[in-house]
């Protein structure tokens, strides 16, 4: 009787069972591959967003500054700091102007900017407490009313920046000092990668990963104020008054 080839007898136990492991480990991590990163790896949180979470912090912060200053609307809500005033705003700004709400700790009324023409309606405290403002029976014929007020009054120039999208996001958006990214959180339910400057101390800003990388909360830095961005690219309507709710008080607001 010839010999049996080392190898051509039945496969041991044992060497079954191993087999059959490696198969099952080899299967398990096949069906895993597109959530994992290898067998064991952690999950990628990146997954199903726009990419930007990839990018150098001041890739993030151009690409984010880019797609404000494409965007033809903005609600902007919150509290800016501003030569030493804190101002309360919710403002719907658009190119070709605005509407919204001011309020600092002496007084509340409302802004409306349609093309150059700005508009205040205020009480008749708030014109009454202006530099050089209106006497008290001047002020309650301006009680409730639009106030046109003309471009070189200094009414005008102090108001007329929060109502000018691109100017306002250009001298909000801006972060002081080294960045960093990595951060994740959301705003409203938007995931969102958050950049960091000068450790905290230059302002940090969320940026959106779903979507356009639009910038959805900024807080400014030295405790300068914490703004929500959101409504980008929708409509805001801007129409001026009838003129029946408007006084046209020329150049005696804010002289003296």
């Amino acid at each position: 009787m010839s010999a049996i080839p080392p190898g051509a007898g039945p496969r041991s136990p044992s060497g079954t069972r191993r087999t059959g492991r490696a198969a099952l480990v080899a299967a398990v991590c096949a069906a895993l591959a597109a959530a994992l990163t290898g067998c064991g790896g952690g999950e990628d949180p990146d997954a199903g967003t726009n990419g930007l979470g990839k990018l150098p912090p001041t890739k993030i912060e151009s690409k984010a500054q880019a797609a404000a200053r494409r965007a033809g609307t903005v609600h902007l809500s919150g509290n800016v700091v501003s030569q030493g005033r804190t101002y309360k705003l919710d403002m719907s700004l658009a190119k070709d102007g605005a509407k919204g709400e001011l309020t600092t700790k002496a007084a509340a009324f409302q802004l409306l900017r349609v093309g150059d023409a700005l508009y205040l309606k205020a009480d008749a405290s708030f014109w009454a407490g202006e530099k050089g403002g209106a006497s008290g029976g001047a002020a309650s014929k301006l009680d409730g009313k639009y106030v046109k007020v003309p471009a070189a009054d200094p009414v005008y120039k102090r108001f007329s920046g929060f109502t000018d999208k691109d100017t306002l996001l250009a001298g909000l958006l801006g972060l002081h000092g080294k960045l960093t990214a990595g951060d994740r959180s959301d705003v409203d339910g938007v995931r969102t990668i958050r950049l960091t400057a000068a450790a905290g101390a230059g302002g940090t800003l969320d940026v959106s990963l779903d979507g356009t990388p639009y910038p959805l909360r900024l807080q400014r830095a030295g405790g300068a104020g914490v703004l929500r961005l959101d409504d980008w690219g929708k409509r805001v309507d801007l129409k001026a008054p009838a003129s029946g709710q408007v006084v046209d008080y020329g150049s005696k607001i804010g002289k003296g």
